[in-house]
């Protein structure tokens, strides 16, 4: 924790915004109304999903679906958690001809949907946290910016509420309309909420670790109780452990929760004993991977363990903690995946969900703290998920890697294979 809290003093931002702010803006609105992203020339509309939309945006013709929420209003200075992150990848999905203004039908952005409201959240999250936070805002207001938990630099802003009220809107709506393509095409798109503030660490009671609402927790719920979706199964490949999620579905039978993350780091839990309470026994899974795993050690992991799971559970749907902060470059954590880790696991899960749960996969953003690799990685997720050609190579430098711990990350492999039967 002492190291990882270094890091996070001498992180040093790279300076995305001359080259996203000269094409598009991110707006804070006036809370009567919501939050929205504006484009030049043309504003978005944002209301309340309207099933009548899924056909106007040809859902049947898409291979991507994504939203964004930018949180524009939530930031600290200097602060890894930057509301510099969301603009950074939808700025590199621009430039690389990606976003939904360059795809005709093929990539959609989801542009009208609601924020999520307080039963939504109050699914995964205690009533009291939910108010009190609500409350909160009044202080922020006064000062400027508050902290919200002791575990962790968890801020808060004037905004924050309501913000993330929207990220996790942003997910909902694409669960609605992924489970909505899923029912009248064999292909349904892979949907990408391009979201913040993230959300794994979220725990039921609170805030922690950058994260305010835990997104993909809330979607699970949502999930069951909208669409009548029982299984869930939820990949975090986040470096960090996704304890928010874990402990939200520690004792559901119904919910798998399996993460993969740097042994030893932040937040300190996510043990490879931790398996499940109760009726929930055997449906989390943990696998701390040893300081410097990479992309073999990735690969390795969703044959042996990510694939033989999912096909065991029998999911209705996959839902994704995508953090990119595994990523060889990012300044938080000491793992070396590269551009191309992510692309494959990408394709893979994108494959997992076609051949278990009709398609029907969402992936969420959750950590990634060095803007060029974090958009490059996103940028190269999308690739994936069109059948296109990676272009890790033109990104990755082979010579910042190093061996691999594989004698380590085959030993714990085999524990986890052995707690789980595998």
């Amino acid at each position: 924790m002492l190291s990882w809290a270094c890091k996070w003093r001498n992180f040093k931002r790279h300076n995305f915004a001359a080259e996203f702010l000269g094409c598009r803006h991110f707006e804070k609105l006036p809370k009567s109304k919501r939050y929205c992203r504006e484009t030049i020339g043309s504003s978005i509309l944002c209301s309340q999903n309207d099933p009548n939309l899924l056909s106007s945006l040809k859902l049947n013709d898409a291979r991507i679906i994504y939203s964004v929420a930018a949180a524009m209003g939530h930031n600290q200075e200097s602060h890894p958690e930057s509301h510099l992150r969301v603009p950074a990848i939808v700025s590199a999905l621009d430039r690389m001809e990606l976003s939904a203004k360059f795809r005709g039908t093929e990539i959609i952005e989801l542009d009208h949907f609601k924020p999520a409201s307080v039963d939504d959240v109050a699914s995964v999250h205690s009533k009291n946290y939910v108010a009190g936070l609500q409350k909160a805002m009044d202080q922020a207001s006064q000062q400027g910016l508050i902290y919200i938990e002791r575990t962790g630099p968890t801020y808060a802003t004037a905004s924050t509420y309501q913000e993330s009220l929207v990220a996790a809107g942003a997910g909902l709506a694409l669960v609605d309309s992924v489970v909505a393509a899923a029912e009248s095409s064999h292909n349904p798109p892979v949907g990408f909420a391009l979201i913040r503030p993230p959300g794994h660490h979220a725990i039921p009671k609170g805030p922690m670790g950058f994260c305010v609402f835990g997104n993909v927790a809330v979607a699970a719920r949502h999930v069951q109780r909208v669409h009548g979706l029982k299984r869930v199964f939820i990949i975090d490949f986040d470096v960090h452990h996704g304890n928010g999620t874990n402990d939200a579905f520690y004792d559901d039978p119904d919910i798998f929760f399996l993460s993969t993350h740097q042994d030893g780091s932040y937040p300190g839990t996510g043990r490879v004993v931790e398996v499940g309470h109760g009726d929930g026994e055997g449906t989390t899974l943990n696998l701390p991977l040893p300081g410097g795993s990479g992309d073999i050690a990735m690969r390795t992991v969703f044959d042996e363990v990510i694939v033989p799971c999912a096909q065991r559970f029998k999911p209705d749907i996959i839902l994704v903690s995508a953090g990119y902060d595994a990523h060889v470059l990012d300044p938080l954590a000491s793992l070396q995946f590269t551009t191309g880790t992510y692309y494959s696991l990408a394709a893979n899960i994108k494959q997992l969900a076609k051949d278990l749960c009709k398609g029907r996969c969402v992936f969420f953003l959750e950590g990634g703290y060095n803007l060029e690799s974090l958009s490059h990685s996103v940028a190269d997720s999308f690739r994936a998920f069109l059948g296109e050609t990676s272009l890790a190579r033109e990104f990755d430098n082979p010579a910042v890697l190093y061996e691999e711990p594989l004698t380590k990350v085959k030993q714990a492999i085999d524990k986890v294979k052995t707690i789980h039967s595998l």
